[in-house]
């Protein structure tokens, strides 16, 4: 078997220092056009696959980055990645996926944050959905490990992405009313999740402006996903029938596709019976049967934003995995110079959501997307 080369045989056969070899590696720009042409063909000649972590090592700073989801969240990686990617890919960093199941007992949620810090190889850590791994979160920012939190900040002190979920609410439940829907049903996410209260504003918030009772026989709690949406909705379509809902705002796309499917087990026409509005504009919204009418969420952007602000923290910070021992019981200062990360203000960064008009919602236009 062929000896796998090495980063010297590289700087041997290119006749530089490895440290040239190095700012190849890490797309530096202060190394002459011809000599880098010639490196990036000797490695593809010798099929030389640098290691991230020893390249990271090597240089005194990670180049992973580490990605921290719910285990519930996964269907939304296939929306948010391609931002992320599209991104990291001009850098010379890695990323490495991390899941918490949101069964977890609190221990040991925080263990398995300290298994990621302890291999001090992550420069940083992007955090989506964390619900009650925030407070974990926000204690590593403290200690002035970067951390980039996107959506479902309980504690408002950590870098955060994400969007307007009270509004985008409010403009779903506005679009019903707009219809001539008065009895709107609403099914949240869990309860522990900040952005189902915010959702759960945006609906209130909306009827309250029309002068609609908010009626608790119409307002369930489900859980994001499918299953949920459909024992909601089996709920809903059991009243009797001059208090089933006219109209059905679901807190996620995926517990919408539950209702829908309830709908056709209880024979209730959708939009005709009954309207249903998602929000996330997840990729088979526009192939369900009818087409889901939603709030778009701007995924790629938000997967693009969140790593674009964690890779100028770790920039403008320095700090790095590498060298530190962080635990979760570490208290004190942070790591910037003695300086804690929150006598800064952190970035928040809050994109708008948009209509996306299609048929479930029964509105003639199809496929129109609207600014709220």
């Amino acid at each position: 078997m062929r000896k796998k080369s090495t980063i010297d045989d590289i700087a041997h056969l290119a006749g530089v220092s490895r440290t040239t070899i190095s700012r190849v590696l890490n797309h530096k720009p202060d190394v002459d056009p011809d000599t880098r042409e010639r490196i990036l063909r000797i490695i593809e000649e010798q099929n030389f696959v640098p290691s991230t972590t020893a390249s990271g090592l090597a240089g005194g700073r990670s180049r992973l980055i580490g990605m921290l989801i719910p285990a519930w969240a996964w269907w939304m990686i296939s929306d948010l990645a391609p931002g992320i990617i599209e991104y990291i890919k001009q850098t010379p960093y890695e990323l490495v996926l991390y899941s918490i199941n949101d069964e977890d007992i609190e221990r040991d949620r925080s263990e398995v944050i300290n298994r990621l810090l302890a291999t001090q190889l992550t420069a940083g850590l992007l955090a989506i959905y964390p619900d009650r791994a925030s407070q974990h979160l926000t204690r590593l920012y403290k200690q002035g490990f970067p951390v980039v939190i996107i959506d479902d900040q309980k504690v408002q002190v950590t870098p955060w992405v994400g969007v307007d979920n009270t509004r985008g609410a409010y403009t779903a439940v506005r679009h019903l009313i707009g219809l001539g829907h008065r009895r709107i049903a609403h099914i949240l996410g869990p309860a522990n999740y900040l952005v189902s209260h915010d959702r759960y504003d945006g609906y209130c918030s909306a009827l309250r402006e029309e002068g609609i009772p908010i009626d608790s026989d119409l307002v369930l709690e489900g859980d994001f996903l499918p299953q949920s949406g459909r024992a909601c909705a089996d709920r809903l379509f059991e009243l009797p029938p001059e208090k089933r809902p006219g109209a059905i705002f679901a807190s996620s796309d995926q517990m919408a596709y539950g209702v829908l499917a309830s709908a056709e087990a209880h024979g209730v026409s959708v939009p005709h019976d009954v309207a249903v509005v998602g929000f996330d504009d997840d990729t088979p919204s526009a192939h369900t049967r009818p087409a889901l009418t939603t709030i778009r969420q701007p995924y790629f952007e938000m997967g693009r934003r969140g790593i674009e602000l964690l890779l100028s923290l770790i920039d403008t910070s320095g700090t790095h995995a590498h060298g530190r021992n962080l635990s979760m019981q570490e208290t004190g200062k942070g790591t910037n110079g003695g300086m804690s990360s929150t006598d800064v203000q952190p970035v928040r960064i809050s994109l708008p959501t948009s209509l996306v008009v299609r048929e479930s919602c029964g509105a003639r236009a199809t496929t129109r997307v609207r600014p709220y």
